[in-house]
Parts: C-alpha cells; sequence; structure tokens
C-alpha cells in the first residue's frame, strides 16, 4: 500500500524545519513547485511527467507519481505534475519538446524511464532536443549506487573503470548532465538543470541520472527547497553600439535581406519584425524554424530561404549586399552550405541571443533577444527605407513563387489520385489559419517548408533540426496538449510512420486529437530521389520482396497502414481523389477523436525546384 504522508517532518533548535521524503518524492515535489516569468506572465514550468515504468523507476519515481496523484485527488485538487504513460521512450521526449516549442520554451515535460535500455532509448530524444534548443528533463534511473550486488541486471561492465554506466551516453547529448549518488546531491542537480532549462542562450535536454536504491532512499530535507521558486526569463538588451553599427551596415544597403529563424517566434517578435520590414521595404526569408514569423501573404515575405527555400528568397539572396540574420544559426539548409549569399561585397549583421550565433558569418554581432533588438534598430533607422524599385522586385518574386505554388497545388481531375504537392495543398487550404502542421523527416518539410502558406506565428511546426523520422505523431501528440484549442495535421510518410506509429495509443489514452495526413509511397521517397539523383537508382529505398536475383526490387511489400492505424485505436479514412480527401479532412475536424487519413502518392512527382543547392 502507498502512504500518502511524508514519512516525517522535524525540527531541530535554531534549525530549518525539514521534512523526510524519499528521493524521488522529494524530486516530484520539487517540480511542482517550478515556476517560469516572462513579461509578467507566470506559470508552472512543468507540465507533468510522461514516464515508462521498469524495475529500474517502478519503486522510486513510479511510487513518488502515484502517491502524488492519490494526494491531490484525496484534496479536490488536479495533480500538480499530472503522469502520461507513453509507449516509446524515445517518443516521450519528442512529445515533451513539441510541447516546449509551442509554448516558447517556456513550458516543459520531465521524462522518467527505467534502467538500462529504457533509459538509453531516449538518448535520441535528448540529441533532438539539444539540437533545436528546446528543454526537457530527463530522468533515467540508474544502477545500484551501492554496488553490493554488482554487476546486476543491464549493468555495464568496463574493465577501466568502475564509475560508467550507460546513461554517461547522456554527457555529450545533454546541454546539463548530473547523476545523484547521494541524496544530499539532489538539490543542487535539480537546481543546476532548471538553470539550464530556463537560460535561452544554453537551454536543451537536461539529464539527471537517479540511481534505483537512490530514488527510495529516505532522507531529511529541508523545506526550503520545495517553496515556490520562479526563474525570471529575461530579455538581453542590445548594446546601444553594437545597434549604432548595425544600423550603419543597413543604411549602406541597397538589397538588403532579413534571414528570420526561430529566435523570431520564441521571442514573440512577430509583430516588430513586421513592424521593421514595413517601414523599410527589407525583405524577409524564413528558416525551417522561422518559417510563420511572417505570414506567407505579407508584402516583405518571400517564403522559405535556402536548400529547401522558394525561387524568390534564393534570388534575393544571391543578390543581397547585407543579409541581416535573426534568431537564425545559419544552418547548412538555410544557406545552402553557404552557398546562398554570394554577392562578393556582401556583409552580415546577425542579432541572436546566443554569442555563437552571431559570428558564424562574420560582421556585426548584435547579442540580444529579437525582440529587442528589432525594436532598437527600428528606432535607429527613423525614415530610411530601401527604393521603391526593390520593394517592386521583392513582390514580383514572390508573386511569381505564389503562381508556382498555385499551380502545383491545382488538382484539375479531381477523380485522378493525388501527388504529394496537391495532398500539401489540400491540407493547408482545409486547415484553419491557427492549425499547426507537424513534420519532421522524409521529403515533406523540405516540400512543406517552400509550399505551405503559413498565416500563424504557431502554425508551422517542423523538427529540421535533428529531422528525426518518428517524430512526428509524438510532436503532434505534444504540439496538441500544449495547444488543445488548435487542429494539430501531422504529415506522415509511410517510412516515419512506420518508426513510432505506437504513439497513437497515447493519444487515444489521452483523448488527445490529431489529424494525421498518412502519404503512403512505399519506401523512403526523398532518400531514394537523392539516391537517384547520385545514380545509385533508389538502391534499398523501396519496400519490396526480393526479386528473382535476390535484390531488393520485387513487388511492393503488402504492408497495410491503415490497417495498423485502425488496429491502435484511431479512427481511418482511405482516400485516393481530391473529393475524397477533402471529406475525410472535414470529417476529422468535425470529430472529437483522432483520425488517420490514408493516401497514396507517387514518388516520382516532386515539388517545385528550389534553385538552391545542398553539400550532400
Amino acid at each position: 500500500m502507498v502512504s500518502t504522508a511524508p514519512l516525517s517532518a522535524s525540527k531541530t533548535e535554531n534549525a530549518e524545519s525539514t521534512v523526510r521524503l524519499t528521493v524521488s518524492q522529494a524530486v516530484v515535489r520539487f517540480l511542482a513547485a517550478q515556476y517560469v516569468e516572462r513579461d509578467g506572465q507566470r506559470g508552472r514550468f512543468f507540465a507533468g511527467a510522461f514516464g515508462i515504468f521498469g524495475h529500474g523507476n517502478v519503486a522510486g519515481l513510479g511510487q513518488a507519481l502515484l502517491q502524488a496523484e492519490i494526494d491531490a485527488h484525496e484534496s479536490g485538487t488536479a495533480p500538480a505534475l499530472p503522469y502520461v504513460l507513453g509507449r516509446n521512450e524515445q517518443a516521450m521526449v519528442h512529445s515533451a519538446v513539441a510541447y516546449a516549442r509551442q509554448k516558447d520554451r517556456l513550458q516543459t515535460w520531465a521524462v522518467t524511464a527505467s534502467v538500462g535500455p529504457g533509459s538509453t532509448n531516449m538518448l535520441t530524444g535528448a540529441a533532438l532536443a539539444t539540437i533545436n534548443r528546446l528543454p526537457v528533463l530527463l530522468l533515467p534511473a540508474d544502477t545500484f549506487a551501492t554496488r553490493v550486488s554488482a554487476p546486476v541486471l543491464q549493468e555495464l561492465e568496463l574493465p577501466s573503470s568502475g564509475d560508467v554506466t550507460v546513461n554517461d551516453a547522456f554527457k555529450p547529448l545533454s546541454r546539463y548532465f548530473d547523476r545523484v549518488w547521494r541524496p544530499e546531491q539532489l538539490p543542487a542537480a535539480l537546481i543546476g538543470a532548471m538553470r539550464v532549462l530556463t537560460d535561452p542562450v544554453e537551454t536543451g535536454a537536461a539529464t539527471v541520472a537517479i540511481p534505483q536504491d537512490v530514488q527510495a532512499e529516505a532522507y531529511d530535507w529541508p523545506e526550503s527547497l520545495f517553496a515556490e521558486r520562479t526563474w525570471h526569463v529575461g530579455r538581453t538588451l542590445p548594446q546601444s553600439d553594437a545597434i549604432e553599427r548595425a544600423a550603419a551596415v543597413i543604411r549602406s544597403a541597397r538589397r538588403p535581406l532579413i534571414v528570420a529563424g526561430g529566435g523570431v517566434i520564441y521571442s514573440g517578435a512577430t509583430e516588430e519584425l513586421a513592424a521593421f520590414c514595413e517601414r523599410t521595404g527589407i525583405p524577409v526569408g524564413q528558416s525551417q524554424a522561422g518559417k510563420g514569423a511572417l505570414p506567407y501573404d505579407h508584402p516583405q515575405s518571400v517564403g522559405a530561404i535556402g536548400s529547401t527555400g522558394t525561387t524568390g528568397a534564393n534570388a534575393l539572396a544571391t543578390e543581397a549586399d547585407v543579409v541581416i540574420g535573426i534568431g537564425t544559426r545559419y544552418s547548412d539548409f538555410t544557406t545552402a552550405s553557404r552557398t546562398a549569399f554570394t554577392d562578393p561585397s556582401v556583409r552580415f549583421v546577425n542579432v541572436n541571443v546566443a554569442t555563437l550565433d552571431t559570428v558564424k558569418q562574420g560582421g556585426v554581432s548584435v547579442v540580444a533577444d529579437a525582440r529587442e533588438a528589432l525594436s532598437a534598430l527600428t528606432a535607429a533607422l527613423g525614415d530610411w527605407s530601401v527604393d521603391a524599385d526593390y520593394r517592386t522586385r521583392t513582390a514580383e518574386l514572390a508573386a511569381q513563387w505564389e503562381d508556382t505554388v498555385s499551380s502545383v497545388f491545382a488538382v484539375e481531375d479531381t477523380s485522378a489520385p493525388l501527388n504529394q504537392n496537391q495532398v500539401i495543398g489540400l491540407a493547408n487550404t482545409l486547415s484553419d489559419p491557427r492549425d499547426v502542421v507537424v513534420c519532421a523527416a522524409g521529403s515533406m518539410p523540405g516540400d512543406l517548408h517552400k509550399l505551405w502558406r503559413s498565416r500563424d506565428p504557431k502554425g508551422y511546426h517542423v523538427e529540421y533540426g535533428y529531422s528525426c523520422m518518428g517524430y512526428e505523431i509524438a510532436g503532434g501528440i505534444g504540439a496538441k496538449m500544449a495547444e488543445p484549442d488548435r487542429d494539430v495535421f501531422v504529415l506522415v510518410g509511410d517510412g516515419s510512420y512506420l518508426m513510432m506509429a505506437t504513439e497513437l495509443v497515447t493519444a487515444v489514452q489521452e483523448a488527445v486529437k490529431i489529424i494525421v495526413i498518412l502519404v503512403q509511397n512505399h519506401g523512403f521517397a526523398s532518400i531514394g530521389s537523392l539516391s537517384e539523383q547520385l545514380g545509385s537508382q533508389r538502391f534499398g529505398t523501396a519496400y519490396r520482396y526480393r526479386d528473382g536475383q535476390g535484390r531488393l526490387d520485387g513487388d511492393l511489400l503488402p504492408v497495410d497502414l491503415a490497417a495498423n492505424a485502425a488496429s491502435l485505436g484511431v479512427d481511418v479514412v482511405r482516400v485516393t481523389t481530391a473529393a475524397e480527401f477533402t471529406d475525410a479532412v472535414k470529417a476529422a475536424k468535425a470529430s472529437e477523436t483522432s483520425t488517420v487519413v490514408h493516401v497514396e502518392t507517387d514518388p516520382r512527382i516532386a515539388a517545385p525546384d528550389s534553385e538552391s543547392w545542398w553539400d550532400v
């Protein structure tokens, strides 16, 4: 039977009151008391805890989460740290990260897993979180601190080191790592994790590994450890001399271009960006993380930039004499593997909270919050504007690309099978302006980047820092949990679906409604196309039987993904034509439960060319 009260409380003379709890109980109580504040808005930092229990954490964190739930129920309140059971440890991290992204990094989840493979299954999620600079707290169980019965089940034995466990693999993938060998170490570990998680520059995966025996060990904790603690997320102000240098470079430009990254959206700087570019006339290209920083039809928006960009944005990038990067980390896709900006005299102004990102291209470094920097630059530039003919050229290039998008979205024969461009177009048209599209891997992220018409800053959610196959459904669940009033469209190919479809069960369990557009093209479309371009003829990229010569070049495999999805408890609709697709999506939006819309497409019909390059 689970106890619903602390083990004991005591106070010695002239000493702080203490409360006796297990390490796991202390973790749960501490996390429930953490708050974050920005611009006067305060809220809990942890929305809850995802977990899968095994012999490493069921008697520790599992017991503590249950006790917290029982205590809340008996007091008539909701648990401060509600628990959600996932189906895959990696997927739980993806859901937490997607949640954090939708919340502009101001709220996330803790994720716990059992010792051994349960915990190391989270490694991919840790890498994704850290690469995308999104906060998530990982609480992997670890082997026994006492070592009295070593080697224990799932223990890594190294002849050269006695203190290494499999959880050491988290170290290079985490922005913060600690292992709690003794209860006394817990406060410093948790506070260290919170410092990193709430820092816009340092944030990523924070990992606190807790050996399974230590999780259940009791200790007298100072009550102050569990007092509400508010972490203030400030806005780094730009230095005035940096703004003056940046403004001087911008004033000298005749063909300036803004590259808007995810920092614009996380900062909540979209209105400031719109005001800045409207006044100055500077066109704006958007990275994957920055897509939505301006609505697609804004006069200064030229859409996606880089290897998966629009022809308009990439043409302006080629001609730009000043490039203003705002909240971008200048990945290879954004810079077309450093071939996008080819003017011999091009100069850069780089605005970012992270110094690392302000120096990647050289030029003027402005270390500042995007919103504050844009406001300061707007004031510093005054009435300065680009020439009228440059505004005209921006509008012409944007209009040309929109004509291209309209042409590939068009469905002339409503009874004919759809291609992927048309599927994206229909989903885009049928979604509401505030709905969210989620994707991560395969050919669709690139196609979405160049084709999807974003109308809301939070409406485009493509994980392209790690481009992790299997993220889509788990990420869609996290995005929907973060903003229940938006419909979430998960666009996923068959290859990525097969990596982690099981989280559909979590969606059913938690009554989290998502709309999954499952594109069946019988293999890896993106890599197949790349293979063909390089002369490898789609080798090893199609889901086929072996032929008479032993090659994977026979008939298509009889994989029924629609039947698979139905077996997991969601509604499933098979569609072929535009009319069927339209009816299915309308029904899915009206439904209160998750729906998978299964559609077959031809992987050989590509999206329009970006007239750009990627070094592969």
